[in-house]
């Protein structure tokens, strides 16, 4: 459907200047689908200073306060309705291409028939966008490149220019000539340089190609010797990032359309934030000095315990993962506190028990007898292949397969992680204190 039609949503006007009628409400929908209109909402959220501005344009737009939207090279326009009925005119600047960026673009485009193709059928070529930004040519807006103007007179976006935004959003999405038109060039002017530059190229690669083959040439690629010679004047390779200090914010899924069935927002936005951590872990691992790291990969029950010890998860987060990995709450609730003492080894200790050999068990009790002195010395009784109990005490000390002590306490009826782990059981169990010391 051509771009030029007269129905809804469809602009109208010159080739400089096209005018969109006000777009009906958009509940219970995104405002982009297609990855152009993701990357300019992403603009306009990175540039606003502002969440609850956002929060309001953004309702304001879904709910059909937008006029009529006017885009012109450089500028688009619109007046949006309050809910008290006064209106304002807003206006957000993108900067325009140069006649000269145009001209690059337009080589860039034509070098390729599935680029012209996908333009002429209203889609944005990643390729193309992606090959523009790697000559310089910046399409798709960044962040700051959103210039708001209301008369308001908000000096940063406000709820009328992020709700125009929003709405333009829906016209990128079913046009990206739109987005082409704010950086200068309309699709009348784009779709005739289109053309005649392709016909050209077209006529020049089969004068080139008789001339070739009448020549015998037809050899491509570059003689070894030349680039051999070129590697002294090649760039150095650049330095690697710098380590972010904390990881990265994830995402916010608050929004006022309602997620689908079965979806759970607030899940969603903590498996990001677990990613974001993760990732940010990982690059501190690469970029450290020494040898790599492999750890070991974690079962999804180890998995499920890791995510829940991680910050403070949502109550229902946390019921999901006892759930998943086939633990009751308060089980859960123990694993955790054991993933904090020492992670994979400290919950392996809480949960599974295993049988020392021989040796391994003589090497452990002569351990225990000389961990303290005559008189300082504990009861202890074997309760396990390798767990030890505190007679008169509800502690108990546990041995890892490692050949560290790891202290339990007694609470409610269970045996309870109650420390990290130490080479010296006496140590390990210092550190619980006496009944008294405790309740004190």
């Amino acid at each position: 459907m051509s771009a030029y039609g007269q129905g809804q949503g469809h602009g109208q006007g010159s080739d400089e200047e096209r005018t969109f009628e006000a777009l009906p409400p958009a509940r219970g929908s995104a405002f982009a689908r297609t990855w152009w209109g993701l990357a300019w909402l992403k603009a306009l959220e990175d540039t606003a200073l502002d969440g609850q501005q956002l929060k309001q344009g953004r309702r304001q737009a879904r709910a059909g306060a937008v006029g009529a939207v006017s885009v012109r090279p450089g500028r688009i326009t619109a007046v949006v309705k309050d809910r008290d009925g006064s209106s304002y005119r807003s206006d957000v600047l993108l900067q325009e291409l140069s006649d000269a960026d145009w001209d690059r673009l337009l080589d860039l485009a034509v070098e390729s028939a599935g680029h012209i193709a996908a333009l002429l059928d209203h889609e944005m070529p990643p390729h193309l966008v992606e090959d523009a930004a790697a000559a310089g040519l910046e399409l798709l807006p960044g962040i700051g490149d959103l210039d708001p103007e209301c008369g308001c007179e908000a000096w940063d976006h406000c709820p009328h220019t992020t709700a125009l935004c929003y709405q333009v959003a829906r016209l990128l999405d079913e046009d990206p000539f739109v987005l082409l038109l704010m950086r200068g060039r309309g699709e009348r002017a784009l779709v005739d340089a289109l053309q005649e530059r392709s016909a050209a190229k077209a006529s020049t690669a089969s004068a080139t190609g008789a001339r070739e083959s009448a020549e015998g040439a037809g050899a491509e690629g570059v003689l070894a010797e030349e680039a051999f010679a070129a590697r002294d004047i090649l760039p150095p390779l650049p330095a690697p990032p710098a380590l972010p200090s904390v990881p990265g914010e994830p995402p916010s899924l608050d929004t006022e359309a309602e997620p689908a069935p079965g979806v759970d927002p607030a899940a969603l936005e903590f498996l990001a934030a677990d990613a974001a951590a993760r990732a940010h872990r990982l690059l501190a691992e690469a970029l450290a000095p020494g040898p790599e790291r492999h750890d070991r990969l974690l079962t999804p029950s180890q998995d499920a315990v890791r995510m829940a010890a991680m910050g403070a998860p949502p109550t229902r987060v946390v019921t999901r993962l006892a759930e998943g990995s086939g633990r009751r709450r308060a089980d859960l609730d123990l694993a955790t506190r054991a993933w904090r003492f020492g992670g994979a080894a400290a919950l392996s200790v809480l949960e599974e028990e295993w049988t020392p050999d021989p040796e391994a068990l003589v090497r452990a009790k002569a351990v225990l007898a000389e961990a303290w002195e005559e008189a300082d010395r504990p009861v202890l009784r074997q309760a396990g292949a390798a767990r030890w109990t505190v007679v008169g005490a509800e502690a108990q000390l546990r041995l890892g397969e490692d050949g560290r002590w790891w202290p339990f306490r007694k609470e409610r009826g269970s045996w309870a992680p109650a420390g990290p782990a130490d080479q010296d059981p006496s140590a390990a169990l210092a550190g619980l204190g006496t009944p008294e010391e405790r309740e004190g």
